[in-house]
C-alpha cells in the first residue's frame, strides 16, 4: 500500500507547484509573520515538520541535513530526529524516489522545495513565504475534486491537505455576484471557512505551526541570510569611514592648488 500511496503523493505534490499563474488566480495573500524567521525554537519545530511532511516527496537537495547545525541542532539530534531512511548527517536532503522512476511513473519529478520561499514571490501579492504562509492554511474540503480536497490560494490544486490532521477538515463559504465586466455571469467571492471536524491543533496552534514550517523553508532558502546581514551591515560602516578618509584626503592634496 506504500508503495503505491507514496508516489500518488508525490504526483500530486508535483501539480501543487505548476505554474505560477494558477496561484497567482486565487485570493489575496496572507501576511507571512517575519519574527519567525529569527526564532531559532520555530527554525527547529519548522526543521521537524518538514522532515515529517515534506521529505517525503519533495526533495530539498541543495542544503545537506549538517547544514542544520546553523540551526542549533547536534548532529545527534539531526540523525536521531529528522533523519528516517539510511542517509548520513552530511548527506543532501533527498528522497528515495528517484528522478527517473517519478519521470517514468508520472512524466515529471516533484519539484525540489529547496529555493520554493524565494520563487513564489509575486510583485503585486507579496514574498513567496507569504504564498506558502496563505497556501498551507487554506485547505478545505470538496467532493468535486479527485482528491476531495480544493485551495483557495492554488484553486483546482491536485494537491491533498497532507496537514489535515493538525488542521482539522473545513469548508469554504461562497456567495455569487454578477460579474461586473459581464452581467450574464455570475463570479464566486468566498465568505470565510465553516470547521468541519476539529484537528490535533487549535486554529492558533495550527497557525503557529505553519508559520515556523515557512520560516524553515525560508531559511531553506537562503541559509546565509543573517550572515550576509551582519557582514552588509560592516561593509557599510567600513565604506562610510573610507569615504570620509577620501574626502579630506582630497580636500588636502588640492588647498594649496589655486
Amino acid at each position: 500500500m506504500k508503495k503505491i500511496l507514496l508516489p500518488l503523493l508525490a504526483l500530486m505534490a508535483a501539480l501543487q507547484f505548476g505554474p505560477a499563474r494558477a496561484s497567482s488566480e486565487g485570493i489575496p495573500w496572507d501576511k507571512f509573520p517575519t519574527k519567525r524567521i529569527t526564532d531559532v525554537a520555530a527554525l527547529q519545530h519548522g526543521a521537524k515538520l518538514f522532515a515529517n511532511y515534506c521529505l517525503n516527496c519533495h526533495a530539498a537537495s541543495y542544503v545537506r541535513f549538517n547544514r542544520l547545525r546553523d540551526i542549533g541542532l547536534t548532529e545527534p539530534q539531526i540523525k536521531d530526529n529528522l533523519i528516517f531512511t539510511g542517509a548520513k548527517v552530511g548527506d543532501l536532503m533527498t528522497v528515495a524516489m528517484s528522478t527517473k522512476d517519478a519521470k517514468d511513473w508520472f512524466g515529471g519529478a516533484p519539484p525540489d522545495l529547496t529555493l520554493v520561499a524565494r520563487s513564489r514571490a509575486d510583485a503585486a501579492k507579496g514574498s513567496g513565504s507569504d504564498y506558502l504562509y496563505t497556501y498551507l492554511r487554506t485547505f478545505y474540503r470538496d467532493d468535486s475534486k479527485l482528491t476531495g480536497w480544493d485551495n483557495l490560494a492554488f484553486p483546482t490544486v491536485a494537491m491533498p491537505n497532507v496537514l489535515w490532521e493538525l488542521q482539522g477538515q473545513q469548508r469554504a463559504l461562497f456567495t455569487e455576484h454578477k460579474d461586473p465586466h459581464d452581467p450574464s455571469q455570475t463570479v464566486r467571492v468566498f465568505t470565510g471557512f465553516e470547521q468541519i471536524s476539529p484537528g490535533k491543533m487549535t486554529p492558533a496552534q495550527y497557525n503557529t505551526a505553519v508559520a515556523d514550517l515557512v520560516a524553515f523553508m525560508q531559511w531553506m532558502a537562503e541559509p546565509a541570510r543573517d550572515q550576509r546581514v551582519r557582514v552588509g551591515v560592516w561593509v557599510m560602516l567600513f565604506l562610510g569611514v573610507l569615504t570620509f578618509i577620501v574626502w579630506r584626503l582630497n580636500a588636502a592634496f588640492w588647498k594649496d592648488v589655486k
